[in-house]
């Protein structure tokens, strides 16, 4: 082969790698730049039960807690995959409500699988707190399991919306409530069951009958979803009273 065909044939070589790199660039700017954005409107129409004070705090992360009155509980919220974090603000307010100090984490490119750890450093940022709960909603929901995992000494337990937990927590004396809606086409039910014995024995199972996988959050519908035959609001109310009959202190 001459030295013009061999520099030729690299040429040729590097172009189809160069293509290759920014075709694939191009693919994933288009995926983390497609995802669901909180639906403004639904925000401004939510009205929480009793006070409540939001802030941001650091990095995108979201402080909402009761006004007035002493937190009885801390939790610690990991947003679904690719949902923008504050869709979840009418259900981190309806529970901060109720008198729970809820931290509403941004995540990178809106994928919790992205800083799992994200929950480091937050409960001692809060002393005033002394009960901490992990939780999360789908993607967001694993990621807070898998964290939690490592961490069950600073957690009183986990709660998952339209998820299931990866990690073995079978051994944990945490306490666990699984919601999912009964119409929810998004959850991979198959896993679900497969996972389940990953949980407490003992833990706690609550389907919201109508209700479906977006609806915990304020972003519209999500692709392959079913229909909810409840409102959104009722099923954050559902989602809530499940909650605070888990936790394991008194308003």
């Amino acid at each position: 082969m001459t030295a013009f065909a061999r520099k030729k044939k690299l040429w040729i070589s590097l172009s189809v790698i160069l293509t290759a790199v920014i075709a694939l660039t191009a693919a994933v700017a288009l995926y983390l730049g497609d995802y669901y954005r909180a639906d403004l409107d639904a925000l401004e129409a939510f009205v929480p039960a009793a006070p409540v004070i939001s802030e941001e705090w650091k990095d995108g992360t979201l402080i909402t807690r009761p006004e007035g009155r002493d937190p009885i509980a801390g939790l610690i919220f990991y947003p679904g995959g690719k949902v923008e974090h504050t869709a979840y603000t009418p259900l981190m307010e309806a529970l901060a409500s109720e008198g729970i100090l809820c931290v509403l984490v941004e995540m990178p490119f809106r994928l919790a699988v992205l800083d799992m750890n994200a929950a480091e450093g937050i409960p001692e940022a809060f002393p005033e707190v002394e009960h901490w709960y992990m939780g999360g909603h789908s993607l967001g929901g694993s990621m807070a399991a898998s964290y939690l995992s490592s961490h069950t000494e600073d957690f009183d337990g986990l709660i998952l919306l339209g998820s299931y937990s990866t990690a073995d927590l079978s051994g944990t004396e945490l306490s666990v409530l699984s919601v999912y809606g009964s119409e929810d086409g998004v959850l991979n039910r198959e896993k679900y069951a497969e996972y389940r014995p990953n949980l407490p024995e003992g833990f706690t199972e609550t389907v919201i009958e109508g209700g479906n996988h977006a609806f915990f959050g304020a972003y519209g519908e999500q692709d392959g979803d079913g229909t909810a035959t409840v409102t959104p609001a009722e099923q954050v109310r559902e989602t809530v009273a499940a909650i605070l009959s888990m936790l394991e202190v008194s308003p």
